[in-house]
């Protein structure tokens, strides 16, 4: 059962989660790159507690979306991303890297705007996916080099 929030409350939720977000994944730039991290990975480092205490900070984004009515399958997906990072957080050292590049809580934040965009009849602005066009630019150039690396 979800409930009904006004949409005035929706946007509210979305501007507090998109300040979580930022403080927990993105504040942080490295010098020279355009590459960001958060508080997140840093509380990671703590040995013994520090995944578990960013478990309970992502908890956070599930609580304002079961404020503002997200249905199950939405938070389903968002406890599946805060699971993926903790567990994936647990390895030393490459764990704190996964964190940092993972980002559950601007990802989950994501899964609530497009929920909301839908409940409000809008359309979500479009983002071009960035990862995925790297991802595949590499695969070609690699297939290239295999397809060369046989030829010659």
């Amino acid at each position: 059962m979800t409930k009904k929030v006004s949409e005035e409350e929706q946007r509210r939720a979305l501007e507090r989660l998109d300040r979580f977000s930022y403080w927990t994944d993105s504040n942080i730039r490295v010098p020279f790159t355009k590459f960001r991290f958060g508080l997140s990975p840093l509380i990671g480092l703590i040995p013994g507690i520090g995944d578990f205490a960013g478990l309970i900070l992502s908890l956070y984004v599930l609580y304002e979306a079961r404020k503002v009515g997200a249905d199950g399958k939405v938070q389903r997906k968002m406890i599946r991303n805060m699971l993926i990072e903790f567990v994936g957080g647990l390895t030393p050292v490459l764990g704190d890297a996964f964190d940092a590049v993972y980002k559950a809580n601007t990802r989950n934040t994501e899964i609530l705007r497009a929920y909301l965009y839908r409940e409000l009849g809008e359309i979500p602005p479009k983002k071009f996916p960035w990862m995925i066009f790297i991802l595949l630019s590499l695969s070609l150039v690699i297939l290239l080099v295999v397809i060369v690396l046989l030829v010659f």
